[in-house]
């Protein structure tokens, strides 16, 4: 049985680190990192029968804008909807219901996001960034 839910009580902590230290965007990412973001973020949990098996979190304001972060499903449970599902819980939320910018990167997932309305940007001449 599915279950997606926000309630940090839920997160299993060594699965996000071990796929995000290793993943592409997060390689290297520290337990303690990997600590400090889900404190500071909304994150969302997928569980199948109790285990996590995906995860995304929202850096936000909880009112204008939002920024989907750290968006996975575990690569053996894959191809069975589990990403759709989890990013219809998390497009969906109350809690950021109002948010109407939200913006995220990614390099190899643009049809999955572009099922839930993201686009490439529209104005990239006014979007800038500050990489260190």
């Amino acid at each position: 049985m599915i279950t997606i839910s926000s309630d940090p009580s839920k997160l299993q902590v060594e699965v996000i680190h071990q796929f995000i230290t290793n993943s592409y965007w997060g390689k290297g990412r520290t337990l303690q990192q990997v600590q400090a973001t889900l404190r500071n973020s909304l994150c969302f949990g997928l569980y199948l029968n109790g285990q996590q098996i995906g995860f995304g979190r929202v850096v936000t304001d909880y009112a204008v804008f939002a920024y989907l972060m750290d968006v996975f499903i575990l690569p053996e449970y894959r191809k069975n909807g589990y990403s759709k599902q989890l990013m219809e819980a998390i497009v969906n939320a109350k809690e950021i219901k109002d948010c109407k910018t939200w913006m995220l990167k990614t390099s190899d997932a643009h049809g999955l996001y572009k099922q839930f309305g993201f686009t490439e940007l529209h104005n990239p001449d006014i979007v800038m960034e500050r990489l260190l």
